[in-house]
C-alpha cells in the first residue's frame, strides 16, 4: 500500500473515506474531530502528524470522513489536496477563519464562499487565472442548510483570496508597515465589488478541486473586520466555534 509523501497517510488508513474537512491549523484536526465524537457519540483516532499535515479519522452516522490540516496558504493546501485525492477523497471543505471587509457582517459570523477572487499562486499551477475558482453547488447547498440547521448567522459570497496575510490583505501593522501600490486602495475596491472578506486557501481549494472534476467548498468564521486590528483568543474562539458546527453540520447533509 503506497502511503503519500508528505501526509502520511494510506488509502488503508483512511477506511473508505470520501469527504475531507480541512482546517488551516493543525491544531484544529484534533478540535474538529472530538466534536464530532461529542456530537455523535463515536470515536476519532489521530492517523498521521508530518510537518503541518495533521490528519483525524472521524465518523458521522457510521460514515467515515477525514479531518485534515493544510497549513496556510496555497502551496501547501494544494500538496493536501492532491495527495487526498490521489487516495480516493473526492469531497473537501475547508474549515477555516477569515477578516471581513463589510460592514454588516459580524464577529463570529460565518461566511460561505460562492467564489474566490484569485489572488494566488498556487492554484495558478493547476488551471489558468481565468479558470473561476468557485465552490460545488452540492457543497454550497450543505453549507447553508448546515448554518441554518444550527442557527448560525451566515453569509454567502465571493471572498478574495490572498498569498499573503500583511500586503495582500492590506494590512499596514507588518514589519515595514508599507503595502505595494497594488494592493494600496484593494480593500476598498474588494468592499465596492461585493467581496465579502480576505482568506488565504480558498482559491487554491475551489480551483483545484473543479479542475480535477471533484467538489470543494470554503466556510470561515470571522475573527476581524477590514484587514485590521489584533485576533483576540476570545475573537477566535466566537469564529472558530460557529465555524465548526456548520461545517460538520454540512458534513452530515453531505453523508
Amino acid at each position: 500500500m503506497d502511503t503519500v509523501y508528505h501526509l502520511d497517510l494510506d488509502s488503508e488508513k483512511i477506511q473508505g473515506a470520501k469527504i475531507a474537512l480541512l482546517p488551516g491549523d493543525p491544531f484544529r484536526s484534533q478540535i474538529i474531530a472530538e466534536t464530532i465524537s461529542g456530537i455523535y457519540g463515536t470515536g476519532n483516532k489521530k492517523l498521521a502528524w508530518k510537518r503541518e499535515f495533521c490528519t483525524y479519522l472521524a465518523e458521522i452516522r457510521g460514515r467515515p470522513l477525514l479531518v485534515t490540516s493544510t497549513g496556510i496558504g496555497g502551496p501547501s493546501a494544494s500538496i493536501a489536496i492532491d495527495e487526498l485525492a490521489q487516495l480516493g477523497i473526492n469531497t473537501f471543505i475547508r474549515v477555516g477563519t477569515t477578516g471581513a471587509i463589510q460592514e454588516f457582517i459580524e464577529i463570529g459570523d460565518v461566511i460561505i464562499t460562492s467564489g474566490s477572487v484569485r489572488l494566488d499562486g498556487a492554484s495558478t499551477h493547476y488551471a489558468p487565472i481565468e479558470y473561476p475558482a468557485v465552490a460545488h453547488y452540492e457543497i454550497l447547498n450543505a453549507l447553508v442548510e448546515g448554518a441554518r440547521n444550527t442557527r448560525t448567522r451566515y453569509h454567502v459570497g465571493v471572498t478574495a483570496s490572498s498569498d499573503t496575510f500583511y500586503p495582500g490583505e492590506e494590512r499596514y501593522d507588518s514589519f515595514s508597515k508599507y503595502v505595494l501600490r497594488r494592493f494600496q486602495g484593494a480593500t476598498k475596491e474588494w468592499q465596492k465589488l461585493h467581496v465579502l472578506n480576505y482568506e488565504m486557501e480558498s482559491s487554491t481549494v475551489l480551483t483545484l478541486a473543479a479542475s480535477m472534476g471533484l467538489r470543494g467548498g470554503c466556510v470561515t468564521g470571522v475573527v476581524n473586520r477590514a484587514g485590521t486590528g489584533k485576533i483576540t483568543k476570545e475573537l477566535l474562539k466566537a469564529g472558530e466555534e460557529n465555524v465548526i458546527k456548520v461545517a460538520i453540520a454540512a458534513a452530515e447533509c453531505l453523508i
